[in-house]
């Protein structure tokens, strides 16, 4: 082995060695202070009188450090800068990550925003436009066929340039489409009635009792028994119409039970639907962006504008009393919509 005089002494012979305040500096970590004799400089230690010869090291540079991944500097508490730069870059990565996220949740919620107010603007141009028509053109029956046979057209339109994918229907599944079809061109075509009969605000006030017609088809014919608050829900609803109904000053019984038709018609293919489709086959734009809640509670918020404008527009003469019974109805749907959503609880074993 190689050898060369290093010796153990008494603490007075030590020179003293002042290496700061470490508290002072917050980077400082003294595992990275690295030391290095040359020899020139390498302090004499076998001068001591009680030195004791025992066998040394070769004359060479030696460091501690606690991670090799740290490069460091001779006589330095500070790391080096290449790595300074590396955590201000991962935060930098973080909080980019954070503003996107936000600018994504930000799109979003503007593009269902804009179709929601699309939705509310086509159904208030609709409803308007179809009541002028109808007063001046009193067959509701070519109204609808014309109205059907322009949504066909389009429809072929944006299949043939491929706007929208052409759905691949088999003879049997078009055989389960064809009852619902059916009952959604009545649908309209019982509104169309009733529009040209009273006025649109009344229309849709008997429209509200939609929920009562499904809880009834649902039960004799899907063996969905209503709960309790479902129950209580339809109450204001019948309440509210048959409130407004008294006191409607464009009452006709031809336009009444036409809204009626057109409640029973749109609730028998909703549960048609539910017997021969599943629910993720149908989907619409608004429906694929928020629950079913949120669309429930839209639905009915769209009634609401529908009547509202309506009433503007035409300055349908409205009695207190009316206002009144719509609200309760309306109240009563945003109510249904909720308590609908309720699960009941399961029994213990």
């Amino acid at each position: 082995m190689q050898s060369a005089a290093f010796s153990l002494f008494s603490p007075s012979s030590i020179p003293s060695l002042k290496l700061g305040k470490f508290g002072s500096n917050p980077r400082f970590d003294p595992i990275r202070v690295s030391s290095s004799f040359s020899d020139s400089k390498q302090p004499d230690l076998s001068a001591s009188s009680n030195a004791v010869s025992i066998p040394s090291l070769p004359k060479r540079s030696w460091s501690l450090s606690s991670s090799s991944a740290f490069p460091l500097r001779a006589w330095t508490s500070v790391p080096s800068d290449s790595k300074a730069d590396l955590f201000e870059v991962k935060a930098t990565v973080a909080e980019s990550a954070g503003e996107g996220e936000k600018s994504g949740s930000l799109a979003k919620t503007l593009v269902l925003g804009l179709l929601f107010g699309l939705w509310y603007l086509f159904n208030i141009y609709f409803n308007i436009y179809n009541k002028q028509v109808l007063k001046v053109y009193h067959y509701p029956v070519t109204v609808s066929v014309i109205q059907f046979s322009v949504g066909t057209v389009l429809v072929v339109l944006m299949w043939t340039f491929n706007l929208y994918k052409r759905p691949k229907i088999t003879g049997a599944q078009l055989a389960a489409i064809l009852p619902l079809a059916v009952v959604h061109i009545l649908g309209n075509l019982f509104t169309n009635m009733s529009l040209g009969k009273v006025a649109v605000s009344f229309t849709h006030t008997i429209k509200a009792m939609e929920p009562f017609f499904s809880v009834v088809l649902s039960a004799m014919f899907l063996g969905e028994l209503p709960t309790l608050w479902v129950v209580g829900s339809l109450l204001p609803i019948v309440g509210g119409v048959a409130l407004a109904s008294v006191t409607e000053a464009s009452f006709n019984w031809a336009g009444f039970w036409s809204a009626m038709a057109s409640n029973l018609a749109n609730q028998s293919r909703n549960v048609l639907s539910k017997k021969v489709m599943v629910k993720k086959e149908v989907s619409y734009m608004i429906l694929q962006r928020v629950s079913p809640v949120t669309h429930s509670v839209g639905n009915c918020v769209k009634r609401v504008v529908v009547i509202v404008s309506s009433v503007l527009f035409f300055k349908t003469p409205v009695l207190p009393i009316n206002s009144l019974g719509t609200g309760i109805a309306l109240a009563g749907v945003f109510l249904y919509s909720r308590v609908k959503r309720i699960k009941p609880t399961a029994k213990a074993a």
